[in-house]
């Protein structure tokens, strides 16, 4: 499944539309939120959600998932929820006829397309670690016997950035699974005006839902065979592994600003998740193939939680999203090879 047909880009173009349509109808403004959600979950990927309390990020996934026509399960985070809470438990069940008695699982809220893990740094350790094998295996292990989860399936969880009192942060292993971390900022004033129009409006908004799981699956399947040349990909490694440390005895050619401000660089799977936000940005918005301009665009929510800023840093007041833009500015765009530029012309048609 390499070609990208004009009628695939067609369909996947005015669905997205739709989608967008449809989830306006309840959210006001928050345009690159939504586009970056829509993103990771046609990527096939799992999203951190960072923003204070009372922008609506509960009520924005939840309209995401109605408009997708998918399940959706939230999850309260607190320091007393176990993981058996969130993936289920075995209890056991008496059969009235025979009197015999025996183990069955009962699926915890966690067996959902869409699953809202709320607040998700308020609970330990241990529980957190419980998302772990679904996040990244698509399945549950209780009582030695492996419980797949829906398909699709997709982990949005939030974090409040200003209360850090009796808060667990995630550990950078889990932090990595997440493909976004999104950033929700406070709306205009004018955007303000109609969330406070809406609110104390009595009319019911109906969302209407514009396609199915099937239909996501098609959508992420091409997505991720969408072609890329050499060029766009040897770029987007140039920018992952100018966040990181040289081996001893090796010339340190970082950019000014990591050497100055990062602790620690970002892994492989940022490089990974690179190229799939850029084919997922360009496949969405109607264009073939992914190029550099993408994966500048995907830069700041793939890396901003994967770069890890010191204490230089903390004192200047640069922030990892500082970071990362002026890492775009500094790393250099190669040549386009005009081999990978025929091979991707072939792809296409």
């Amino acid at each position: 499944m390499s070609d990208i047909k004009p009628d695939d880009l067609t369909r996947i173009s005015e669905a997205h539309t739709k989608l967008r349509s449809e989830i306006g109808k309840i959210v006001v403004g928050q345009e690159e939120v939504v586009e970056q959600m829509l993103e990771c979950i046609f990527s096939r990927g799992h999203a951190l959600v960072v923003g204070v309390p009372g922008l609506a990020k509960t009520l924005l996934i939840s309209t995401i998932s109605r408009a997708l026509s998918l399940d959706f399960s939230r999850i309260q985070f607190t320091p007393d929820l176990m993981p058996s809470d969130i993936t289920g438990t075995e209890v056991f069940q008496e059969d009235k006829t025979t009197g015999q008695r025996s183990l069955m699982f009962i699926h915890g809220p966690i067996f959902a397309n869409v699953v809202l893990a709320d607040e998700i740094n308020r609970t330990p350790p241990k529980t957190q670690a419980a998302l772990l094998e679904a996040m990244q295996e698509g399945q549950v292990t209780a009582g030695g016997q492996i419980h797949l989860l829906p398909s699709p399936f997709f982990v949005l969880a939030t974090q409040n950035p200003i209360e850090q009192e009796g808060t667990y942060s995630l550990p950078e292993a889990q932090l990595d699974r997440f493909m976004y971390q999104i950033k929700i900022g406070y709306p205009t004033e004018e955007e303000e005006l109609e969330i406070v129009r809406r609110s104390s409006s009595k009319a019911e908004v109906v969302i209407n839902p514009v396609i199915g799981a099937d239909e996501i699956g098609t959508m992420q399947q091409l997505i991720r065979h969408a072609p890329v040349a050499d060029h766009v990909i040897r770029y987007a490694l140039r920018l992952v592994r100018a966040t990181r440390k040289p081996k001893p005895g090796e010339a340190d050619n970082r950019p000014q600003v990591v050497q100055d401000y990062v602790g620690w660089g970002a892994g492989p799977r940022a490089s990974e998740n690179l190229i799939l936000s850029a084919k997922a940005k360009a496949i969405l918005g109607g264009q073939t193939h992914a190029d550099i301009e993408h994966v500048q665009a995907a830069a700041l929510p793939v890396l901003r939680h994967r770069v890890l800023t010191n204490f230089n840093a903390e004192a200047d007041q640069v922030t990892s999203d500082d970071v990362i833009r002026r890492l775009v500015e500094a790393v250099e765009v190669a040549d386009e090879d005009p081999g990978n530029l025929k091979e991707v012309d072939r792809l296409i048609g």
